[in-house]
């Protein structure tokens, strides 16, 4: 895609892109010449991956261990990055579950702190871990992957829809705070996308949603990838604090 959001000779992590929207979004973003971390906590499907973009002849791809729910894995991944390529242009926060789909009276307090510490924490410690090296290069791109339940709320997903909400409110306050450095943060809230995580739902809890699209289908995983190819991108340049749906109409606000 030369020309068009031209990513040459930048560096991208995007985390939990070993399969799914992560994975599309690497791909994408190998495509138009980011040299691109594929940071997971799988790390077999994470080589995989890379050697899929790489093998495909898409760009430069590499697999990173991270867990987002562990600061020390965080710094270690970051600190890998920085030695492999020696910058950080991008970040891509896409880690996350959708947890278990039940009513608030079935649901633990260990389902709500581990889908807390993937979907909401995680992006703390990502964000936290770049945006020094990002200030002082007064350069940096960050997209938070969100969700249309953190605007609407899924019944039957408290705490999903809770940490997308917080997602959505986290991204708005820190693309503030670094407004006049030459960083931009912008979230994409898709509605559902046809990825393994559905497996995690009950049919009739994706039925639910599908049926609120008024395109009345799923998106692909690529459909939010050009959504955030363009908000990683240098022509991404007066754009900050928002909130890009992609969700079929499902939510026009």
């Amino acid at each position: 895609m030369p020309g068009f959001f031209d990513l040459s000779g930048q560096t991208a992590i995007v985390t939990g892109a070993a399969r799914g929207i992560g994975q599309a979004i690497a791909g994408r973003l190998a495509r138009a010449g980011a040299a691109v971390a594929i940071a997971d906590i799988d790390q077999e499907g994470a080589r995989r991956a890379a050697e899929a973009i790489q093998g495909a002849g898409a760009g430069q791809a590499f697999p990173v261990f991270l867990d987002v729910t562990r600061v020390g894995s965080v710094a270690s991944a970051v600190q890998e990055v920085l030695a492999r390529t020696g910058r950080i242009d991008i970040l891509v926060n896409n880690a996350g579950i959708a947890g278990k789909a039940a009513p608030l009276a079935e649901q633990s307090e260990e389902d709500w702190q581990r889908i807390i510490a993937i979907n909401m924490t995680g992006v703390f410690h990502c964000c936290r871990a770049v945006i020094g090296h990002m200030r002082e290069r007064k350069y940096g791109r960050i997209v938070n992957i969100a969700s249309i339940a953190g605007k609407e709320g899924n019944p039957n997903m408290t705490a999903y829809s809770a940490t997308k909400a917080g997602v959505i409110g986290f991204t708005k306050a820190l693309a503030k705070e670094v407004a006049q450095e030459g960083i931009c943060v912008n979230a994409v809230t898709p509605a559902v996308v046809r990825t393994p995580i559905l497996e995690q739902l009950t049919p009739a809890q994706v039925e639910y949603m599908t049926s609120r699209i008024p395109m009345r289908r799923t998106g692909e995983p690529e459909e939010i990838a050009a959504v955030v190819h363009f908000l990683a991108s240098p022509d991404c340049s007066f754009v900050t604090g928002q909130v890009y749906d992609a969700s079929g109409g499902r939510a026009t606000y």
